[in-house]
């Protein structure tokens, strides 16, 4: 069975509990494969990142394998605003958030509800150096964990839909994201848009970062927020300390 996000934002649990721990979020029509259910929930894995976990089974639209395979193979086009607004023929307004998927509209099979978007629109490959003025759009959003939109973000979901708008494909997790791209001897070497990657004292990698000019950093700890990076790691200018240990920078384009 497959499913597609008709909701504007659903969140993704480690286990089928209203209580258990967020680990990623859908967005409006981000579609998946569903690979075990029960009567109250399903667990399902993402077809954008193979990303797996469980959702409420009232919060998704049921779509044939004809139409994931469909989905998987057209464009990805998504919303390009903070918040828009996706309507229904009934006048009804859902708002769905920036980075939602509106590739399944034109598909009047897969689009049973009939929703229609008149807001603006991006797709395709866009020069690395957009990653940046993308990020910004981010910016003061605060710090969710298994968050991917304006509302509230995680390190890795912030890093991921940055590239996705983009169009450049980010794995979920920031320790997935750090086995993609190739690895930068020094800070230096660094360009805007490189993805920086910082560990723990067991040396797994825990957070990551989009890399500015001039040794400056975009990250999501605590809101999206910029700070100075160097050697030892990132050094917050507002409580005067490092609190992020540098592992590697990767470029990823």
């Amino acid at each position: 069975m497959f499913g597609i996000c008709n909701l504007a934002i659903v969140p993704l649990r480690f286990e089928p509990s209203d209580r258990s721990e967020q680990v990623s979020q859908l967005l409006f029509g981000e579609h998946f494969k569903i690979i075990e259910q029960n009567p109250k929930w399903v667990y399902i894995e993402l077809a954008y990142d193979g990303y797996k976990g469980w959702i409420d089974n009232k919060q998704y639209q049921t779509i044939s394998e004809e139409h994931y395979n469909t989905l998987n193979d057209i464009p990805i086009v998504l919303s390009a605003d903070l918040i828009e607004y996706i309507s229904t023929p009934a006048n009804q307004l859902i708002p769905i958030s920036l980075g939602s998927s509106l590739s399944f509209l034109d598909n009047d099979e897969i689009n049973e509800s009939k929703f229609s978007f008149d807001g603006l629109k991006v797709c395709g490959t866009k020069d690395k150096t957009q990653l940046i003025k993308t990020a910004f759009m981010y910016l003061n959003t605060p710090y969710l964990w298994g968050g991917k939109s304006p509302f509230g973000i995680d390190c890795s979901g912030f890093t991921q839909m940055v590239y996705k708008l983009n169009g450049y494909q980010l794995l979920r997790d920031a320790s997935e994201q750090a086995n993609q791209g190739e690895p930068l001897s020094f800070i230096e070497e660094s360009e805007p848009g490189d993805l920086a990657f910082f560990d723990n004292d067991e040396g797994n990698i825990t957070h990551v970062g989009i890399m500015m000019n001039d040794n400056y950093i975009i990250h999501a700890s605590g809101k999206v927020r910029i700070d100075r990076l160097d050697h030892l790691g990132i050094y917050n200018v507002d409580n005067g300390r490092h609190t992020h240990k540098l592992r590697v920078i990767k470029k990823i384009v």
